[in-house]
């Protein structure tokens, strides 16, 4: 018998999600281990550390009912590996792959570490060709490009599950300007691997009728506010190494959308403290960083594949606080942000989306001729510049009212109301790329502006 299959009995500390095992002989990082508990329940484990002969144990699921005399550990000499299938497209799945709709386990035909594989930088593809959200604010202003990871920062009753139910139902792989397919037409080659992480059950039922709504072109991963804590760790490397097999093994473009990461990273910190690890900025630890990054590099394109992996991380920021140490981390590791308003959403526009903060440092690779539109790249420029002097012409409103102000300063302000309702807020209805455009153009016609 192997050394790593031997059953420990020296279990010494159980401290929430974790155990400590005693005089192990034989273990590594990241092997998966099996925790029978007194009553018989089968529990799955991890190696996080190894400090001499201990070693330190994550439990994947409640250690309610587990005591030092009883419970035995077995190591399996083995890391956690996903089950996969293209079968695995249209399903639901928990925090611990196990199905949550109701349907059987389909029959793996690969298994992959739940880690991925690290992409070579000088094996990434540039990324290119845009994906459509049927936001005008997003495609439009700030297009998101296939292979690329661009965040979402929303703020506390902000109508951030809406924007993603939103981006769940219309996202699609936009097709050439010369000829669009309907929008309710899913292309085959384009999956959304959905990873929800501490829903409520009204946030559930409400994300679930939006998939229902996109049809089988999807795959859940929903990890509920009552369930293990480690679950939530889980779910997004289970939904990324879904993702990086539909992608790199069977071609599929993958667009990866994960909320809330506030959540994730909560989780995280609450793990850190059971560690009894030293706490870093705001009692995150140290590494939230590095941990972030394992998640977000996971996105991009290589070379030689057909396939690619995009990333739309939505997180809250505590307190509206765009410096707290979970947005400014995934500002360091992605490609720009889109940022939700509360002032927009007090005016009753949605999506919310204020285009001046907001920032795809990779638009310029997924539009133009041959992407969108060869004048798409002018209508951006001349909308961001009218919108923004208008914007900054406000402040001189509450100061010496309308009327004390220029027929060119007044249009200009007129422009960015309009721009705000017209362009930015439309509801709930889908617009392609060729609306967009068109609209942004009508509306500078309207104020007799010209595009830049």
């Amino acid at each position: 018998m192997r050394l790593s299959e031997i059953q420990y009995r020296t279990v010494s500390t159980v401290a929430g999600p974790l155990l400590f095992v005693r005089n192990v002989q034989a273990a590594m990082i990241g092997e998966v281990v099996t925790v029978r508990a007194p009553d018989g329940r089968a529990l799955d484990g991890e190696v996080l550390e190894i400090d001499g002969d201990t070693a330190l144990i994550e439990v994947y699921g409640g250690t309610q009912g587990l005591d030092i005399e009883r419970t035995s550990v077995t190591f399996t000499d083995a890391v956690k590996k996903v089950p996969l299938s293209p079968d695995i497209v249209g399903r639901i799945f928990n925090g611990s792959f196990e199905p949550k709709d109701g349907l059987p386990l389909f029959i793996p035909e690969k298994w992959m570490p739940i880690t991925g594989a690290p992409i070579n930088p000088s094996a990434r593809a540039r990324p290119e060709d845009f994906i459509e959200s049927g936001f005008s604010t997003i495609d439009g202003l700030n297009t998101l490009v296939r292979g690329q990871k661009l965040p979402v920062f929303s703020a506390a009753g902000l109508p951030s599950k809406e924007v993603v139910a939103a981006i769940l139902k219309n996202s699609r792989l936009a097709p050439s300007p010369a000829g669009y397919s309907p929008a309710g037409e899913n292309e085959g080659g384009f999956v959304v691997v959905f990873a929800a992480l501490g829903l409520t059950f009204h946030e559930y039922s409400f994300y679930l009728k939006a998939l229902e709504e996109r049809g089988a072109g999807f795959v859940a991963f929903v990890n509920m506010a009552d369930e293990p804590v480690m679950e939530r760790l889980l779910a997004p490397r289970f939904a990324l190494t879904t993702a990086e097999y539909l992608a790199f093994e069977l071609g599929m473009d993958v667009l990866v959308i994960m909320t809330d990461m506030t959540n994730y990273c909560d989780a995280l910190r609450e793990i850190s403290t059971a560690r009894e690890e030293l706490p870093g900025r705001r009692g995150y630890p140290g590494y939230l960083y590095s941990d972030l990054a394992s998640l977000y590099e996971r996105a991009g394109r290589i070379y030689g594949f057909d396939g690619s992996v995009t990333m739309l991380p939505v997180l809250t920021m505590p307190e509206d606080d765009i410096t707290h140490p979970i947005p400014d981390l995934t500002g360091y590791i992605t490609e720009g942000q889109i940022v939700l308003s509360r002032e927009l959403h007090q005016k009753g526009i949605f999506p919310p989306v204020d285009v001046l903060p907001s920032l795809s440092r990779l638009m310029q690779k997924g539009i133009g001729e041959g992407h969108t539109r060869g004048d798409h790249r002018k209508i951006a420029n001349g909308l961001y510049r009218h919108y923004a002097k208008g914007r900054d012409l406000r402040r001189l409103e509450a100061i010496v009212g309308r009327d004390g102000m220029m027929k060119a300063d007044i249009v200009m302000l007129d422009f960015a109301d309009a721009f705000e309702k017209d362009f930015v807020g439309q509801g709930m209805t889908r617009r392609t790329v060729q609306e967009t455009l068109d609209r942004g153009l009508e509306l500078m016609k309207k104020f007799s502006l010209e595009a830049a």
